[in-house]
């Protein structure tokens, strides 16, 4: 849907966003241009890890055929540990767009990556299907993402993980907590990590949640929607992908059917 066609459409209406602390500003800027207000809830914050285990085994993924970055946060984590080299004969392979751009911005001049920016369009790569036998540095964080892994892994590829940061989880905040109680607007959820939803509903409380779970879903993918229905929550939407302008596109289409 073009961007024109979708500006105001979610006007009065609010976004419930569960990036990470400090990470809410893609989502605030593609809400406002659709007139829509964020409520950030928050599930952890991001830790950089620099201990000598995180850099041997970074060393090892660096050093893999094929090297997959999961996230943009672990961009200039894994940077922070080791300067980023490609060498001859590697791919390098990025989860969504963002991911790519903070590669390039690392100096990694070629980038593989989907045009579906989750574990499964990254796994439907033409790069990552004959990996058998071959090494593959997967950069991460611990949790989060484990279908990359495990379908690397029966795909007959030596997984070399590499956790360069870690999500450390945080209570929501008051604020945001009476927010929540007290929406007296249509509401969105963003869903975009099923271990974001899982840590949200398993601290957030009472009114809060009761209104969390009036919300509709837009999620990511398809599997993240089955999360989302598992939960007893309502799907409106399955996004083009994970970026906040595909997520809100999705709301305000929803938002055109309801």
């Amino acid at each position: 849907m073009p961007a024109h066609a979708v500006t105001g459409r979610l006007s009065g209406c609010y976004v419930i966003s569960l990036r990470p602390v400090g990470g809410h500003g893609a989502v605030r800027h593609a809400a406002a241009t659709m007139g829509a207000r964020v409520l950030a809830l928050s599930p952890w914050r991001i830790e950089r890890l620099a201990d000598p285990r995180a850099r041997a085994d970074l060393r090892l993924a660096l050093d893999s055929p094929r090297v997959v970055f999961t996230s943009p946060a672990a961009v200039p984590a894994a940077a922070a540990l080791q300067p980023l080299r490609p060498q001859a004969g590697q791919a390098w392979v990025a989860v969504g767009a963002g991911t790519a751009r903070a590669l390039r911005r690392a100096g990694i001049g070629r980038v593989d990556s989907p045009v579906r920016m989750d574990s499964e369009g990254l796994l439907a790569l033409p790069v990552l299907q004959d990996v058998h036998g071959l090494d593959v540095g997967l950069v991460t964080a611990p949790g989060g993402r484990g279908v990359i892994a495990a379908t690397l892994a029966r795909r007959g590829a030596r997984v070399r993980r590499a956790n360069v940061y870690a999500r450390v989880p945080v209570a929501p905040s008051p604020r945001a907590l009476a927010a929540l109680r007290t929406l007296d607007a249509p509401a969105w959820l963003l869903l975009s990590s099923g271990e974001a939803l899982e840590h949200v509903l398993a601290t957030v409380t009472g009114e809060a949640l009761a209104r969390l779970r009036t919300s509709r879903v837009v999620a990511a993918s398809e599997r993240l929607a089955g999360l989302a229905r598992g939960h007893g929550l309502v799907v409106a939407a399955v996004a083009a992908s994970a970026q906040p302008s595909a997520m809100l596109a999705a709301c305000a289409g929803g938002s055109a059917k309801s």
